[in-house]
C-alpha cells in the first residue's frame, strides 16, 4: 500500500512530458536524390513520352488556328482557360461530406467568379467596345451608361455574394465555409490578375501574348527533351525530375529562339498592330520603329564562309533577348511554386484534362509568371508614353456627352478657320 502511494506520489511530482506533434507532411526517403526517380531512368518513359508529345501536337495546332483568328478568339480561349483553372482549384479543397449538407455553396464560387470577369473585362474592354458602336447613338449611349457604372454594378454584385455567404453559414460548418471563402478568393487574385495581364497583352499586338506564350512552350519542350536524353543532375527537390542539364538547355534554346521567333513574327502586321476595337477585320497599321529592319555588315571573316555580307535584324528582337531570359531563368519558378503546392496538397497533378501534361492549370503556371512580365516590360521599356489623336478621341467619345462632343466640334472648327486666316 506504502508502495502504490509512493509511485502516485512521485508521478504526480513528476513533470509531464510533452510530446511534440509529428508533422503531417511526408519525410522524403534518403534513398531516392530529391524524393523521386529521374526522368532518365525511367522505364516508361517512352510511353509516357508519345502520349505527351501527341497533346502537344494537338494543343500547339489548336492554339496555332486561334491565333490565325485574331484577337477575340484569343480573348475567348484565354477566358475558356480560366475557366477550367477556377473548376480545377474550386474542386482541389472541396470535401463531398460538407458540401452535402451546404446545397447551393458551390454556386456561390461561381457567382464570384462571374463577378469578378464582369469587373476585370468590363475594365480592360471597354474602350474597344465604345470605338465599336459609336455608329449606332442609342447602343452607344446605352454602352456609356454601363460603363460608367461599371464599378457599381461589380460593386453590388460582390456585396449580394457576400450577404448571401452569411446566410448560408451553418452551425459545426463556419470553419470549413470561411476557408473555402479565403480560398475562393485567393483563386480570384491569381488567376484574374494574372490573366487580365495576358488580354492586356492581346490588345496591345498579339505578338506581345504570342512570343512571350510561345517562349515558355518553347522552354517547357526543351526541358523536356535535354532532361529526357541527358538529365543526370537533380536541380531542385519540388520538381524530382526537373535537371540541370534540362535547365540549362532549355535556357540556350530558348534565347536563341527569342531572337529568331521576334524576327519572324514581327513581319506580319496582323501580329503587331494593336487592336483599338472589338471588330475581326484584317489590320493594317504603322509598324513603328520597333519592326522596321535594321541593316548590319557582317564582318569579312564571316562572310568568306558564307554567302551573307549583311543581315537584317528588328530592334525588337533586342528586346525578345530580355523576355527569353526571363522564360529560361524566372519563369520556371512558377511551375516549381506549383510543384510545392501539389506536395502541400499530396496530389500528382491539379486535373487530368491534358494527356500527359495534367490539368490545365499544370500548363498555365509559368505562362501566368510570363504574362505579368510581359506586360510590365512593354509598358516599361517599349510602349511611348506620347498622347495620340486615338487616346484623345478616347477620352472624348468615353466622358464627353453627344451635346458636349458637338460644342467641342464647333469651337475646334472655329479655332483652325482662325488659325487659317491669319496664317
Amino acid at each position: 500500500m506504502q508502495r502504490e502511494n509512493n509511485s502516485s506520489l512521485s508521478s504526480a511530482a513528476s513533470p509531464r512530458v510533452r510530446h511534440r506533434k509529428r508533422s503531417n507532411e511526408a519525410i522524403p526517403e534518403p534513398s531516392k536524390a530529391n524524393g523521386g526517380k529521374l526522368l532518365l531512368d525511367d522505364r516508361n518513359k517512352y510511353k509516357s513520352m508519345w502520349i505527351r508529345t501527341y497533346s502537344t501536337v494537338w494543343m500547339i495546332g489548336g492554339f496555332a488556328l486561334i491565333v490565325y483568328m485574331g484577337h477575340l478568339y484569343i480573348t475567348a480561349m484565354v477566358v475558356v482557360i480560366q475557366i477550367f483553372m477556377a473548376k480545377e482549384l474550386f474542386n482541389l479543397l472541396r470535401k463531398a461530406h460538407e458540401d452535402r449538407h451546404l446545397p447551393g455553396f458551390r454556386l456561390l464560387n461561381w457567382h464570384f467568379f462571374v463577378t469578378a470577369m464582369l469587373f476585370v473585362y468590363g475594365r480592360l474592354l471597354s474602350q474597344p467596345l465604345v470605338n465599336t458602336i459609336t455608329s449606332d447613338r442609342f447602343l452607344y449611349q446605352f454602352v456609356s451608361s454601363l460603363i460608367k457604372y461599371h464599378m457599381a454594378i461589380c460593386y453590388f454584385s460582390y456585396i449580394a455574394g457576400f450577404i448571401w455567404f452569411i446566410l448560408t453559414l451553418k452551425k459545426k460548418m463556419y470553419k470549413y465555409q470561411f476557408g473555402q471563402y479565403a480560398w475562393t478568393h485567393m483563386i480570384l487574385i491569381v488567376v484574374f490578375t494574372q490573366s487580365s495581364f495576358t488580354v492586356a497583352n492581346i490588345f496591345e499586338g498579339i505578338f506581345w501574348f504570342l512570343l512571350p506564350a510561345s517562349l515558355i512552350i518553347v522552354n517547357d519542350i526543351f526541358a523536356y527533351i535535354f532532361g529526357f536524353f541527358f538529365g543526370r543532375t537533380p536541380l531542385i527537390k519540388l520538381s524530382p525530375k526537373k535537371t540541370w542539364e534540362g535547365f540549362i538547355g532549355a535556357s540556350v534554346t530558348t534565347i536563341i529562339s527569342a531572337f529568331v521567333l521576334a524576327n519572324i513574327l514581327g513581319r506580319f502586321q496582323w501580329l503587331t498592330c494593336p487592336r483599338k476595337d472589338l471588330s475581326t477585320g484584317w489590320l493594317q497599321c504603322d509598324p513603328g520603329p520597333l519592326f522596321k529592319p535594321e541593316y548590319y555588315t557582317l564582318p569579312g571573316w564571316i562572310s568568306q564562309w558564307f554567302t551573307w555580307k549583311e543581315i537584317s535584324v528588328l530592334p525588337v528582337q533586342w528586346h525578345a533577348l530580355c523576355l527569353g531570359l526571363f522564360a529560361s531563368i524566372i519563369a520556371p519558378f512558377g511551375g516549381f511554386f506549383a510543384s510545392g503546392f501539389k506536395r502541400a496538397f499530396k496530389i500528382k497533378d491539379f486535373g487530368d484534362s491534358i494527356p500527359g501534361h495534367g490539368g490545365i492549370t499544370d500548363r498555365m503556371d509559368c505562362q501566368m509568371v510570363m504574362a505579368v512580365f510581359a506586360y510590365i516590360y512593354l509598358q516599361s521599356f517599349v510602349a511611348r508614353e506620347d498622347i495620340t489623336v486615338e487616346m484623345i478621341l478616347d477620352q472624348i467619345l468615353t466622358n464627353f456627352s453627344f451635346e458636349e462632343q458637338q460644342s467641342l466640334l464647333i469651337k475646334l472648327e472655329q479655332i483652325l478657320q482662325d488659325r487659317v486666316a491669319y496664317s
